[in-house]
């Protein structure tokens, strides 16, 4: 089976990019593909040790040995994290039908690669399912996937046909969902303000692509596939990040088996989103939730 290829985003921490290479090319077959690495620049403003630890990041790249297969696209100037996904997942796209997309935070389980390519092979042709995703809140689920309406941005892929659907007018998509009476929708049955963070989208408060991904799949009423037991780690929750406090809330246990994609029903799990919802209202203080999202990258 041919894999996709891995497309990484870093930028300054070169202790978070390590974790992540190592636990993807702990993957069987992940090696042997090819990885894409997209650095961002320094910021105008960045100190002398923000250079220092984005020359290291860099530099980590350049002397890694786990990937046969890699090629580091480094960006004179910042544009910014959304921006610098936008541009790098369209690129590659270009050149590729699929891809599976990580940042520098992420580390995953062994049996992320073989499940992301397992499900972009068997749904490449079905039009309702836009992209797969690698993480999951940690809810109790009895089935070990199911499919959520919409998109999301920690350990993710699709294909190009998907990513066509991308609406970068954030102002387009909040119209819509006005028009469309999908707020309370939209926000997990008024569980979680994504919607708000949409609105602070369009007012330049944040920049964030993962909302309007969301929000462009959630509006097409286009499918994400989830496992039920995250293959996905975010270890960025440390602080180390733009704009983050450390934070545990959405933390999760690895699995180490694989994930069965045998007689899943395509269509949205009603029971699955309930139990997110339900997750987001006891775990995540309403005051909180925005900012929780936010401060780690969506």
């Amino acid at each position: 089976m041919s894999t996709a290829p891995i497309i990484l985003f870093i930028y300054n921490r070169p202790w978070h990019t390590q974790q992540t290479i190592e636990a993807l090319a702990a993957n069987k077959g992940a090696k042997e593909g090819f990885l894409y690495v997209f650095a961002d620049g320094p910021k105008e403003s960045a100190s002398p040790e923000e250079l220092k630890k984005i020359h290291e990041t860099r530099e980590y790249i350049k002397t890694q040995r786990h990937f046969n297969n890699i090629q580091l696209f480094e960006s004179a100037t910042n544009k910014g994290l959304a921006n610098s996904i936008i541009e790098g997942v369209t690129s590659i796209l270009y050149r590729h039908d699929s891809a599976i997309i990580l940042e520098d935070d992420l580390v995953t389980s062994p049996y992320f690669f073989d499940y992301m390519n397992n499900a972009l092979v068997k749904f490449e042709h079905n039009e309702e399912v836009i992209s797969i995703h690698g993480y999951c809140e940690p809810i109790a689920f009895d089935k070990p996937a199911f499919f959520l309406r919409g998109a999301d941005c920690w350990g993710w892929a699709t294909w190009r046909r998907g990513w066509e659907l991308f609406e970068k007018d954030a102002t387009k998509l909040k119209q819509e969902l006005l028009d469309r009476n999908l707020k309370y929708d939209f926000d997990y049955h008024g569980t979680f303000p994504y919607f708000k963070m949409l609105e602070k989208q369009i007012s330049g408060e944040v920049d964030s692509w993962a909302i309007r991904w969301y929000a462009s799949a959630f509006l097409k009423n286009k499918l994400t596939l989830y496992p039920s037991k995250s293959l996905v780690k975010n270890i960025g929750q440390d602080g180390s990040g733009t704009h983050q406090q450390a934070d545990r809330s959405l933390e999760v246990n690895l699995p180490q088996n694989p994930v069965s994609l045998d007689n899943l029903a395509i269509e949205e799990s009603q029971d699955a989103r309930k139990k997110i919802s339900e997750y987001f209202f006891k775990n995540m203080g309403l005051k909180s939730r925005l900012q929780k999202k936010l401060k780690l990258g969506y």
